[in-house]
């Protein structure tokens, strides 16, 4: 085995970090946490969330196969691969709302057994599919009588309050979440609110309220949990964690109606077209058989199913538009696929941020792929952002070794939307200059128009 290097996001938990050696993950148990976990592993807790499917698998291993990065450990634990690590601010607001019901009953089997968990992030949930999964064995403890929540707090500002300003104001809280990391504090929640809105239970306890302690905390100097003197029996806690869950559950997003949204059933080509592009793009995954693929652009999910079908062993979509992503969520539910559709700024991508710029990483630091399609995309980095078309067939190809691209020309009605309210200033985009552009970095294996003059893909190999 290679040697272990540690996961640079792991570092906050004293009780454990995470190693790699590049295909294998491990988990070490420090001497902090490892009265807590012994207890939540030998009362049955671990196994039985494992085996209902709310905690990623773990076993034990010999100390000796970490090396030196066991050093101090008292455990080492293996854990299966998640295929591809997402972020709360990379979620739409379906994935959101399933990560904090998933969360929430997490907590509440724990708690049947005796045990609660010692933080409430939503870094600590992961998606496999449109399955989520609890992934930090070592947040569990034994809950001690009388005690508040302690996680109480960060439930609130990385799952409650994003998903309030998303179904209560219509606004997408990603980038704002993005730009924190922590999460929206109810503070700055607060002034947001409407009258009416103020007028809900959970709202105004969990919100107003805690901004309002927040308030009090800064002026007295005291922390919030200083502020905080009664107990809280068990059966009030259960009670506050189900009235959550309840109003999480009942929790949706405004039906608009996007002009990307739409385009599975309004695009510029028909079903001919549609399904030379569907038996073009499953040549290519029929060929290379990617264990992981990226959809540039992936819409409703048509294509990232296609090369599912066609031997794509795991697809990871993204897209700009929030209502394609939510109805290519419902699809991946409704056939249990390999797919994850994240939401994607792809001019403005998740950079590698917080501690040291390493503790998140960015897109391109989180994984490589062994394919891509990128179909209906590039006009929208192009024209829509104003970025040269060279760039974006650097930026294409240099994330995956093989792959198809699509180029729709100037005449395309959709590139026509993009030029309808704005200069045209871009001589750089034609075909030629697109054909040129994929072979001076890769060989372009085959092409076809869609129509005479129509669009084109290319499919792609740099390997």
């Amino acid at each position: 085995m290679s040697a272990l290097a540690c996961d640079p996001g792991s570092f906050r938990d004293p009780g454990g970090r995470i190693y790699s050696d590049g295909s294998r993950i491990f988990r070490t148990v420090n001497p902090l946490n490892a009265e807590a976990y012994e207890k939540s592993r030998d009362s049955g807790l671990l196994e039985r969330l494992a085996e209902r499917n709310f905690l990623l698998e773990s076993e034990e291993r010999d100390l000796a196969l970490a090396g030196d990065a066991a050093a101090s450990a008292v455990h080492l634990l293996e854990h299966p691969r998640v295929p591809f690590i997402s972020y709360p601010y990379e979620w739409c607001a379906s994935m959101l709302r399933k990560a904090a019901l998933h969360h929430l009953d997490t907590q509440l089997e724990a708690l049947e057994l005796g045990f609660t968990l010692s933080d409430a992030t939503a870094y600590n949930v992961q998606f496999v599919g449109s399955k989520p999964v609890f992934i930090d064995h070592l947040s569990f403890r034994p809950y001690r009588d009388g005690e508040v929540w302690v996680g109480h707090r960060q439930f609130c500002m990385q799952f409650l309050n994003p998903l309030i300003l998303w179904s209560r104001l219509g606004i997408a809280p990603n980038h704002w979440y993005r730009g924190s990391q922590e999460g929206i504090a109810p503070e700055d929640l607060a002034p947001l609110l409407r009258t009416r809105d103020r007028l809900s239970w959970t709202i105004l306890t969990h919100v107003i309220a805690q901004a309002a302690l927040q308030r009090r905390s800064v002026r007295s100097g005291m922390t919030a949990a200083q502020h905080r003197t009664a107990k809280l029996p068990k059966t009030a806690y259960k009670g506050m964690l189900q009235g959550l869950r309840s109003f999480v559950a009942s929790t949706s997003t405004r039906k608009d109606t996007t002009v990307w949204g739409e385009y599975a059933g309004n695009n510029s080509y028909g079903d001919a077209e549609a399904q030379a592009k569907r038996a073009f793009v499953q040549e290519m995954a029929s060929a290379v058989k990617p264990k992981l693929m990226f959809d540039l652009g992936c819409n409703s999910g048509d294509y990232s199913l296609a090369a599912l079908e066609a031997g794509a062993d795991y697809v990871v979509g993204f897209d700009f538009d929030f209502g394609a992503l939510e109805t290519a969520l419902h699809r991946v539910e409704q056939g249990k696929h390999k797919f994850l559709p994240l939401w994607l700024d792809a001019a403005n991508p998740s950079p590698s941020q917080g501690w040291a710029q390493s503790e998140r990483k960015g897109l391109s630091e989180r994984s490589k792929a062994d394919a891509l399609v990128a179909l209906a995309f590039i006009h929208h980095i192009a024209i829509g952002k104003n970025v040269p078309l060279d760039m974006v067939i650097d930026w294409i190809i240099g994330m995956a070794p093989h792959g198809v691209i699509e180029f729709p020309p100037k005449s395309d009605p959709m590139v026509q939307c993009l030029l309808s309210q704005r200069d045209d200033i871009f001589d750089d985009y034609s075909e030629e200059n697109f054909r040129a552009a994929v072979q001076r970095r890769a060989r372009i294996v085959s092409e076809q128009h869609l129509t005479p003059n129509g669009r084109l893909l290319v499919r792609y190999d740099r390997s």
